[in-house]
């Protein structure tokens, strides 16, 4: 067995191989293993190091602790290099994180995660592009940017571009949880597996007999979840959010007789009006784009203009991470007071220093 991170007295990510698995345990369960710059470069290290390595055949992603495999990235670091004038430090981890958004899509071994408890925003990234993608009954997947005043990135327009219907538009906008079978159908998941399973897959990847394949050891433990919630709301959600602006959404929710759509067109209205109309151009967007790699590019240009133009992005923060007042200050604070070309212009958006180099 080997360690690449044992250098550290706590490594952030701990990564080893045995058995012909090489696995990869984000580390930081006091804060649901949230990214930072430091452990998508020790991801990145182990990647390079076993993509040749002839003793290891398969890669495992999961988490530490019992919350989630990991809620995301750091918004409090991300925040702080905004408003002190350090955006292209933020730049940085972006750069490297979308890299490694794309290195585990392409990746030449199957790469499998576990998708098991919180898994959101930059969760998704690590989990959302793997070749098979397991949640369990605690799971909750969600691209929740909009709640403060950003956009969903690390791939994740690729995926709710690619959902069924509407639902890329709708939870895109809204950052709603999906659950296993609402993952499963959206298409940000492959297999349900019960958590008390996790580790005997785990086990029989390590000590699999030829020639089975990883997906034909997961089916062994795959389950069929209930029908999803979301499956059974795309009467609504498809009639309203297929409207070509969100002030046109909210008015199609309100003429809806769903309690669940009135509920949703309250939600928007509490929303950044500038995350909202964004992410719409985005998803939309998305949708014409060949790749995943140009979906990635795409939401570099729209993370940067909202790191270096946008107040809405440190302000959202502040109202739900730092001072969890939930009362943030949007600028504009409304629907209707935000330029109608907003999504064009972050679109036209390009940073100085570009994300494929």
């Amino acid at each position: 067995m080997t360690d690449l991170a044992a250098d550290a007295a706590e490594p952030t990510v701990l990564a080893r191989a045995s058995g012909g698995l090489g696995r990869l345990t984000l580390n930081r369960p006091r804060a649901i293993n949230a990214l930072d710059l430091g452990m998508v470069r020790r991801l990145h290290e182990a990647l390079d190091a076993w993509e040749h390595d002839t003793e290891v055949d398969v890669v495992l992603l999961d988490g530490a602790g019992e919350r989630g495999l990991c809620a995301g990235g750091d918004v409090r670091g991300l925040a702080e290099q905004v408003t002190s004038g350090r955006a292209e430090d933020a730049g940085v981890f972006f750069r490297e994180e979308y890299a490694i958004n794309a290195r585990i899509a392409e990746y030449p071994k199957p790469f499998i995660a576990f998708a098991d408890g919180i898994t959101m925003g930059g969760g998704i990234g690590v989990a959302g592009h793997a070749a098979i993608r397991i949640v369990t009954e605690r799971s909750q997947l969600a691209m929740p940017e909009t709640r403060i005043g950003f956009t969903p990135d690390v791939g994740g327009t690729w995926l709710l571009a690619h959902a069924p219907g509407r639902l890329g538009e709708y939870l895109g906008l809204t950052g709603a949880v999906m659950d296993a079978s609402d993952a499963i159908y959206a298409g940000f998941a492959d297999h349900f597996v019960p958590h008390e399973n996790l580790d005997a897959v785990r086990d029989a990847l390590e000590t699999r007999a030829d020639p089975s394949t990883p997906t034909e050891l997961v089916l062994l433990f795959d389950e069929t979840p209930v029908r999803s919630k979301l499956e059974a709301a795309r009467a609504w959600i498809d009639d309203a959010f297929a409207a070509d602006t969100v002030p046109e959404i909210v008015e199609r929710l309100r003429a809806r007789p769903e309690p669940e759509a009135s509920a949703t067109a309250d939600l928007l209205g509490e929303l950044s009006p500038t995350g909202l109309a964004v992410t719409l151009a985005a998803v939309r967007r998305a949708r014409e784009l060949p790749s995943l790699r140009d979906a990635l590019d795409q939401e570099y240009g729209l993370v940067m203009w909202f790191a270096t133009t946008q107040p809405d992005l440190a302000e959202g923060i502040r109202a739900q991470v730092v001072d969890k007042d939930r009362s943030p200050r949007w600028q504009p604070a409304t629907l209707a007071d935000l330029p109608p070309d907003v999504g064009a212009t972050a679109l036209a958006h390009r940073p100085g220093i570009p994300l494929w180099g």
